[in-house]
């Protein structure tokens, strides 16, 4: 019984006390434990762990506040994209050091009591875009409300699922050597590539003094070091060896991230906190996005990133996860819309499985983008079926069918010939 009300105990001191709390009210640049949005060894720690310690991290939504629960579509039209991101931490655990990894369990995730909503955004193609901006190039909204673990939608109707709540992005800071390495390399495929895309493609996202935010690394205490760090400091829009934005929506509760410690202390941080999301977040704003809380567990294995082969994050998927049984597959294979023959091409052959999944639910009186969102934030299960039987590569997108409160097989859809209200996406004024 002792040992009972002292675990008791320790639950309720640390989900009531979090380790790093953010006030909604605020914005996200004038927290009282300051945020960072960007990836670089010298942003110092905000707070400090042991192994085996247990804490609850808070998080804002990674617009920074952004975007807004109404009908309108003007704030995701004109995100400001070199503000997003905003992480909490780093957060120093103390013996950790450059070759340990990092042992992360992830033992509850939620929203924040103030704010049981979230959103899904379709960015404008010249501001953002996303994986199937050459055929919805428009912005639109979805806002989704919270009950319990499910989740609806005013603007997707007729819609309930449950979500799978897990943070977008987790990971420790860069060295040195591997923050050049990053710059390096995604500088080279900006001046290798460019020329092959349209102006409007964005092919990565350089170091960008603007709008960074380098928590207790402030300007007026530092100048000299702060600009060095803004300018050398990595965005946080893609995964790298050491996680960061990987949208692994598998990383839930009760899962274990093994994550490659690079300096001193590791200086974890994360962020980007999701209700649900497909796999692939084709939307690019595309899961259901939220403020929330992360409740964590540390240790380290020493010499891990030797001793074990490892040099990107592994993951140990939770035991809690939507157990839908039911779903209609749909598959896409790298033969483009204008029925050009691409070479075992996976992202040619996804899109075109997301296209096929798209264009079969509007048979149900649904809008092509309100099926797109729906894809983004609903727990789709996208799989690589073949990747070896030239030329083509075979992907499929699986739709759980229990989360529609109608019947969607072939059967109804060859039947169905009501009009309904299924809801509107919000649009720019």
């Amino acid at each position: 019984m002792l040992v009972l009300r002292r675990t008791l105990s320790t639950a309720i001191s640390y989900a009531a006390k979090p380790l790093i709390s953010v006030d909604l009210n605020r914005s996200a640049t004038d927290q009282t434990i300051p945020l960072h949005n960007r990836w670089h060894p010298d942003i110092p720690s905000v707070v400090s762990v042991h192994r085996g310690d247990v804490f609850r991290i808070e998080c804002v939504d990674w617009t920074g506040g952004q975007i807004e629960n109404n009908d309108s579509a003007d704030d995701v039209k004109n995100v400001d994209l070199t503000r997003i991101h905003y992480l909490s931490g780093p957060i120093e655990v103390e013996g950790a050091r450059p070759g340990d990894l990092l042992v992360v369990d992830i033992l509850d995730v939620g929203p924040l009591p103030s704010a049981m909503w979230g959103f899904t955004g379709i960015f404008d193609r010249k501001n953002g875009g996303g994986f199937l901006s050459d055929y919805y190039p428009h912005a639109r909204k979805a806002i989704w409300d919270f009950s319990g673990i499910y989740a609806t939608s005013r603007h997707i109707k007729n819609v309930r699922f449950a979500g799978l709540t897990h943070p977008g992005i987790i990971g420790c800071a860069p060295s040195h050597e591997l923050l050049n390495r990053w710059n390096k390399r995604e500088g080279d495929l900006v001046s290798r590539c460019s020329h092959l895309h349209d102006k409007d493609t964005v092919l990565a996202n350089p170091p960008n003094e603007k709008n960074a935010l380098l928590g207790r690394l402030k300007f007026e205490e530092n100048k000299d070091l702060w600009k060095k760090v803004a300018k050398e400091g990595a965005r946080t829009i893609p995964p790298r060896e050491h996680g960061g934005n990987n949208d692994i929506k598998n990383i839930s509760r009760g899962s274990r991230a093994y994550l490659p410690v690079y300096v001193d202390g590791a200086k974890l941080s994360l962020g980007d906190i999701h209700f649900s999301q497909g796999d692939g977040e084709i939307a690019f704003c595309g899961a259901i996005e939220m403020s929330g809380y992360v409740d964590l567990h540390i240790d380290v294995i020493r010499d891990g990133m030797s001793r074990l082969s490892i040099t990107n994050p592994v993951i140990q998927p939770g035991p809690i996860e939507p157990r839908y049984s039911k779903y209609l597959t749909f598959q896409g294979i790298s033969v483009d819309d204008k029925d050009k023959q691409h070479f075992l091409d996976a992202t040619i052959a996804y899109r075109q499985a997301c296209l096929s999944t798209i264009r079969y639910l509007t048979r149900f009186g649904y809008s092509e983008e309100q099926v797109y969102c729906l894809l983004a934030a609903a727990p789709v299960e996208g799989r690589i079926g073949s990747i070896v039987d030239i030329p083509n590569a075979c992907c499929t997108l699986s739709l759980p069918t229990d989360i529609f409160s109608f019947d969607i097989t072939p059967e109804a859809a060859a039947q169905f010939n009501e009009k309904v209200d299924r809801g509107q996406l919000g649009k720019p004024s």
